[in-house]
């Protein structure tokens, strides 16, 4: 009995002998490739969130940051990231040194509870075959009319009757809700072929976007852990906010599976929508369940976002406003028939207003790759590999030497030439990326909110309450305005009824 008591305690000993090895040698990895212990001054603000006291968003302290960096590049020691707002810097990464600069394992590992093996999560084979799928889509001139038409039956018959019933009740509205209920709307049917409201679900739709957003805002907050190892933890543990994650998760699983499900109902053999063509070459759920999330993030959220913007700045810019409404009257004319495609294309004062908006307001404002091999950027920077390097489109908007001495100003003109809109470099104007990596949706995203602006502001005055204040931005994958956007409407005068009401 004594021998195997002894037996028993040096086996307990033995093993908490070798736990605590594992512990100790967690946390010298930890020391040696994360210095969370960094006294720097941008490391100090940061830990502390001192940079608040001065700054109403991260954001515009990164901005601040890279605006007094001689080379727009700096270094967050106790995040392991470099953040660059140098054009030169940014083509290096998408472009001249891009198998280099994956998305990576990190950022995989951030994502990977939600977006999984979708596009924008992954790199390599998962990444091409999906690209060149929905490329076929998006690029075809086909769909982009199919689309045009979806976008201006939606504008037409649900948002426009929407403003109009909230301009009889002189209701307040939140605009930011209701252009993602729109954008939801249109991405089903344009990228699954499939109406929302056929979809057999056991809760409100509302339930499963509240969902949705806070897996985004939660996830997001991942990234700003000092040390990983703690939301790994709680993960495995399904504790605090991981255990919201997983929970929210669970019910944007549930809205996936449903719109596969419709999907093989009505059949997908001769369907040109996005989903179809994927469903005709895959026979694998969780990996269609994927796909299906990573559509909705980036057709819903990123132009709700980009639209929320644009009308904060058309209340304070009124000017703006009137010369894109005398442009519409000169394309579009006066008629309740809505604008079409070839009408759209030449709306360039809008194009270029829309430009300008998310020069100042992206709805990305950043986006993170992972440095494979040790490199040095152009600008003399190292890059130690391992390292997360992004690059900060938001500063970018707001640098002097890039958009001049009037960089904070809303001014569409700095786009046009010769009454034309001209584009700039998408290393300098990284809001749609750059290089491979694209954003293939952008003509369809485009052509989405010119509808709805033109439609809009041709019928309707919208005030927003409380206009003048600087926004500030909540938690997320996507610029998203904290409270939403307060607005009232006013129908014009002289202007017709639109669709849908009598």
């Amino acid at each position: 009995m004594e021998v195997d008591a002894l037996q028993s305690h040096f086996s307990l000993l033995f093993f908490s002998f070798s736990i605590s090895l594992v512990v100790v040698a967690v946390l010298v990895e930890l020391l040696r490739t994360r210095p969370w212990w960094c006294n720097c001054a941008v490391c100090k603000a940061y830990v502390t969130s001192s940079w608040s006291a001065e700054f109403d968003n991260l954001c515009d302290w990164y901005a601040h940051l890279l605006r007094e960096s001689p080379t727009r590049t700096i270094t967050v020691h106790v995040l392991g990231c470099t953040v660059t707002a140098n054009p030169d810097n940014v083509e290096h990464m998408l472009k001249t040194r891009f198998e280099n600069y994956p998305k990576g394992k990190p950022f995989a590992s951030i994502l990977g509870d939600l977006l999984g093996r979708g596009i924008f999560n992954v790199d390599g084979e998962h990444w091409r075959f999906q690209r060149k799928m929905a490329s076929a889509e998006l690029g075809s001139a086909a769909v982009r009319v199919f689309a045009s038409q979806i976008v201006a039956e939606e504008v037409g018959f649900r948002l426009l009757p929407l403003l109009d019933m909230a301009c009889k009740n002189d209701a307040v509205l939140d605009l930011q809700d209701v252009f993602r209920r729109l954008a939801f709307d249109s991405i089903c049917k344009i990228s699954f072929g499939l109406d929302p409201g056929c979809l057999q679900l056991s809760l409100p739709m509302s339930e499963f976007a509240a969902a949705f957003d806070k897996a985004t805002r939660l996830l997001a907050g991942r990234a700003t852990h000092t040390i990983p190892a703690i939301w790994k933890v709680k993960r495995l543990f399904n504790r605090g906010s991981e255990g919201q994650i997983r929970e929210a998760i669970e019910l944007v699983d549930l809205l996936a599976k449903e719109v596969v499900h419709q999907r093989r109902k009505y059949g997908f053999a001769s369907d040109q929508d996005l989903l179809s063509r994927f469903m005709r070459c895959i026979d694998n759920d969780r990996y269609l369940r994927d796909i299906v999330i990573s559509f909705v993030l980036a057709g819903r959220d990123t132009v709700a976002s980009a639209l929320t913007s644009f009308f904060m700045l058309l209340s304070r810019y009124p000017a703006v406003c009137s010369a894109i409404r005398d442009e519409v009257e000169d394309i579009v004319g006066n008629a309740p028939a809505l604008a079409s495609y070839d009408q759209l294309r030449e709306l360039h004062y809008l194009h270029a207003a829309l430009y300008e908006s998310m020069r100042l307001y992206p709805p990305v404002q950043f986006d993170s790759k992972f440095c494979l091999d040790d490199d040095v950027l152009p600008d003399g920077t190292f890059v130690r590999k391992g390292t997360r390097m992004t690059y900060h489109a938001y500063a970018m908007g707001r640098m002097e030497e890039l958009w001049g001495s009037d960089y904070a100003e809303f001014r569409p003109e700095r786009w046009i030439r010769h009454g034309q809109f001209v584009p700039e470099s998408p290393f300098k104007y990284p809001v749609f990326h750059g290089g491979l990596r694209v954003c293939l949706g952008k003509e369809m995203a485009l052509m989405e909110m010119k509808s709805v602006v033109a439609l809009v502001i041709r019928d309707f005055d919208v005030d927003v309450l409380g206009g003048n204040r600087p926004p500030k931005f909540a938690p997320g994958l996507t610029a998203t305005l904290s409270g939403g956007l307060a607005v009232r409407a006013r129908r014009r005068t002289g202007s017709a009824a639109p669709h849908g009401t009598s």
